[in-house]
Parts: structure tokens; C-alpha cells; sequence
């Protein structure tokens, strides 16, 4: 009798220490897939792109961005193809902030958003390198013609657009800046404090950041960048072509800590900083970028 009270205990016992059955959790984000990619491209059409402007004799800067674009398109198209057709779920899009006056560019811009998913065609993807291969070109040569170089408002873009526009909860997130890293826009400037909406090189003389010492004057007055976001965590930024204005040999350097230090402020984990250098020299850097999970 007293065994099958000792079993009849232990069972009760064991049945009590077990886990209730898990709930689904209805708040919860999706979880990520990393090997489905949203990939994004913000072009910068400012007055850098503009040959008369910003000459360059080995390879205008204009024509570096093509190169750059067709190699991150390159970079997403392998990341294609080395998955199996039934898990694509992958997209690509381009971006200005301000949208030009010229409606052929958005036009272009339609074109140049594309979708990949397990119903796609093979020649899906020819069409895709033939779109990347001419588009690009024609938006360049489309601003500089046009001329009305009404700078670039990235500061606006991450404020108001980013989460809705480069952010898909589910899948990996990465977003492509195209600008000499120079920021200002008519519409959005202002200053918080002793932080700025915008960097010119003009405020980086103003802020007397022509120095060796610049990491700590910027440190000791707390210059910057307004933050523009809370959280960007699931977001990779990658920005290309940074190109500083002659006369002041820390002037690249500064740049780029403005720029760090305004990416971790919004908690942007993943970030790459890379100069305007040729795009032969750029392309294996953006490749690796995409292909790493």
C-alpha cells in the first residue's frame, strides 16, 4: 500500500514540475530571415554630381555611382542565386529625398524598384541587369541636365521616411547612402543645442575642426549630427562616396565621425563609411557586404 502511495506521490510530483504548454505571443515582431534581403539605394543629387561643380578628371563622380549602383545590384543579384527559387523574398528599391522636379526620374525610379519571389521567370532577371545597367545612367544625366540641384535631405529621410520606406521587420535590412557626406537642405536646417541638421565645410570651420585634436573639441562641445531616430537597430547602413572639400587635410575624418557617432546614437549596429574611390577598388567591399549574413 505504501508503494502505491510513494508512486502515486512522485507522479503527481513530476506532473506539477512540467511546463505549461506554450501560448503563441500575439505582441511578438516576425522574426528575422536573414537570407531574405530589402536592400535600399538613397542617391544624394546634389551639386556633387555635377561635372562644372566637381570636376574629376580620372572618373567623374557622377560616373562612380553608376559603378557603385551596378555593383550592389550585382552584390543582390548573386545573393539571388545562391538560394533556392522556393525561399525568394527579396526586394530592391531606389530613393531620393527630395523627389526631382523631373518626372522621367521617377519614372525611372518605378523601374528601378523590383521584387524577387518563387513565381518569378527566368529572364526575370535579365530584365533586372538590363534596368540597372541603363537606368542609373539616365538619372544622372537627367539631373545634371536639368541643373536644379536643390541639395539632399537625408536628415529628413531618416527622420520621417527610413522606418516606412528601408525597414521590412522580417527580413535584412540594408541601405545604401550615395553622397560626399556633406549634408544640408534649405528645408531642414537647424541647430539643437550645439548639434546640427546639416555639415557643411563651412561649420567645420566654424567649429574650429581643422586639427589634429578634432575628435576632442567635437567631444568637449558635444557637436554632431540631431538625432533623427529612436531605434534603428535592424537597419545596416553602408555610405559611399565620401569626398571632402581641398584645403583642410582632417576634413574626411571629420566627416566620417559625424557620421558614426549620429549612426550609433540611433543604435545602427552594422555601418560602413567608405570614400569616393573607383569603383574597381569598392566593389569587392560592397559584394561582401551583401553576401554576409
Amino acid at each position: 500500500m505504501k508503494k502505491i502511495f510513494y508512486l502515486l506521490f512522485i507522479i503527481s510530483l513530476v506532473s506539477c514540475c512540467k511546463e505549461p504548454p506554450s501560448t503563441p505571443c500575439t505582441n511578438c515582431p516576425p522574426e528575422v530571415d536573414s537570407n531574405n534581403i530589402n536592400l535600399s539605394i538613397l542617391i544624394d543629387l546634389s551639386d556633387r554630381i555635377d561635372p562644372k561643380t566637381n570636376p574629376n578628371p580620372t572618373m567623374e563622380y557622377y560616373l562612380r555611382d553608376v559603378e557603385y549602383i551596378k555593383a550592389i545590384e550585382k552584390g543582390f543579384i548573386n545573393h539571388i542565386k545562391s538560394k533556392k527559387i522556393i525561399t525568394y523574398d527579396d526586394q530592391m528599391q531606389v530613393f531620393f529625398n527630395p523627389e526631382p522636379s523631373d518626372p522621367k526620374i521617377n519614372d525611372f525610379t518605378k523601374e528601378l524598384k523590383v521584387s524577387f519571389n518563387k513565381d518569378i521567370q527566368k529572364s526575370y532577371f535579365d530584365s533586372v541587369d538590363k534596368k540597372y545597367a541603363e537606368l542609373p545612367l539616365n538619372i544622372y544625366q537627367s539631373a545634371i541636365k536639368d541643373g536644379k540641384f536643390v541639395g539632399s535631405d537625408i536628415w529628413e529621410f531618416f527622420k520621417n521616411k527610413v522606418n516606412d520606406y528601408c525597414i521590412k521587420q522580417d527580413k535584412r535590412n540594408i541601405l545604401f547612402i550615395l553622397t560626399d557626406g556633406y549634408m544640408y537642405h534649405e528645408n531642414t536646417k537647424f541647430a539643437e543645442g550645439s548639434k546640427n541638421s546639416y555639415l557643411t565645410t563651412k561649420l567645420i570651420k566654424a567649429n574650429n575642426l581643422t586639427g589634429s585634436n578634432f575628435k576632442e573639441v567635437i567631444e568637449k562641445n558635444v557637436y554632431g549630427f540631431v538625432k533623427a531616430n529612436e531605434n534603428l537597430s535592424n537597419l545596416e547602413v553602408i555610405v559611399l562616396g565620401i569626398n571632402p572639400e581641398k584645403g583642410n587635410p582632417f576634413e574626411e575624418a571629420v566627416i566620417k565621425e559625424y557620421w558614426e557617432n549620429w549612426f550609433k546614437e540611433m543604435k545602427i549596429k552594422k555601418y560602413q563609411i567608405k570614400s569616393a574611390d573607383l569603383p574597381s577598388n569598392l566593389e569587392p567591399i560592397i559584394l561582401k557586404t551583401i553576401s554576409e549574413k
